[in-house]
């Protein structure tokens, strides 16, 4: 799956934006039931490999619900206007319950059929941020699974995938 902020406004260079990413998926993890296996977090998208026996597609519906308002209340608090007034100019004008878009329409879920295709995605979220000239390893990138699955500090717990 890929989320990405709205015109591709890039509001996770700020820890705090990211954390509230990863305290989400926390939360949707323990008390959800949602598998995070792989992830990263760039600068105004997220890539993650997710599964779950819930409905993931409600899960991740109410995620991004959640975490938008979580985003915009901390852009209101930091007084970071022009974000908040892209934010306002580039919503959706079927979006009335919300004055703000944080988060473009859709999340791109597509199924994972072999494991070519499977390790295909791992190293496209994984070298990401590799690609984009943040870092020279997958592993240097703060906001990603690949520190995780290289036996270093990590954001979080990543659930083990078994093909």
């Amino acid at each position: 799956m890929t989320f990405t902020i709205v015109e591709w406004i890039p509001i996770f260079i700020k820890q705090q934006y990211c954390d509230i990413i990863v305290n989400n998926l926390e939360f949707y993890r323990k008390k959800q039931g949602l598998k995070i296996h792989y992830l990263i977090i760039m600068p105004e998208h997220i890539h993650l490999i997710v599964s779950s026996e819930n409905d993931v597609g409600q899960i991740i519906h109410n995620y991004k619900s959640f975490t938008a308002k979580e985003i915009i209340q901390n852009l209101k608090h930091d007084k970071r206007k022009w974000i908040l007034n892209l934010m306002k100019y580039y919503k959706k004008k079927h979006k009335s319950e919300s004055e703000y878009q944080v988060w473009q329409e859709g999340s791109h879920p597509e199924m994972v059929t072999s494991t070519a295709m499977f390790n295909q995605k791992i190293n496209y979220i994984h070298f990401n941020p590799v690609k984009a000239g943040f870092v020279t390893t997958p592993e240097q990138w703060r906001y990603s699974s690949a520190g995780y699955y290289d036996g270093n500090e990590s954001i979080m717990e990543f659930d083990e995938i078994t093909l």
